[in-house]
């Protein structure tokens, strides 16, 4: 189901036939580095991991993490989307791109079409963000989409030191 659309991307719902662009989105070296290894081996792995997160969310929440399809391109170069974790008081904004797409301004464009839907759809009055301390381009994004830094925190078990963005959505 399509969700969005902006000049270059159509912004949709992710389906169990994505797992293999999937699969390979979660084992590119930058998924890896900054997000982490999500021990992802096989379509079927892709397919479990989708089925227990984001299309559950989709059920539960009524978003998820969104599969970005370049239209010029004619296909999908990443996600971006909102993600509910129980570590976090508020629902978190994500992306990921496959390499060839990132520093291009997708992630811009892609996030500014989801924070829309959050305000206007989902009615959301604020938005975070996570990221590590060496992840300088989504910290330059998130600042750019008017995200402001709060505090360092520690909210997985693998006891990793993040930065924690908000951004107050005015409806």
């Amino acid at each position: 189901m399509i969700i969005a659309e902006t000049n270059r991307l159509i912004i949709s719902e992710l389906s169990i036939e994505d797992a293999p662009f999937f699969l390979t989105l979660v084992n590119t070296p930058n998924w890896i580095k900054f997000i982490g290894d999500r021990n992802l081996k096989t379509v079927k792995d892709a397919e479990d991991y989708l089925l227990n997160g984001t299309l559950k969310s989709y059920t539960e929440f009524g978003f998820g993490f969104y599969k970005l399809y370049h239209k010029e391109e004619n296909k999908t170069i990443g996600t971006c989307g909102l993600i509910k974790r129980e570590q976090l008081e508020e629902v978190d904004l994500g992306f990921a791109f496959l390499p060839e797409f990132e520093g291009k301004g997708f992630g811009y464009e892609a996030s500014l079409a989801v924070i829309t839907l959050a305000k206007k759809r989902f009615h959301l009055k604020k938005l975070l963000a996570i990221t590590l301390p060496i992840n300088s381009n989504s910290i330059k994004l998130l600042e750019k989409l008017g995200f402001t830094y709060q505090k360092n925190v520690k909210p997985f078990d693998d006891d990793v030191e993040l930065l924690l963005f908000a951004k107050q959505l005015d409806l």
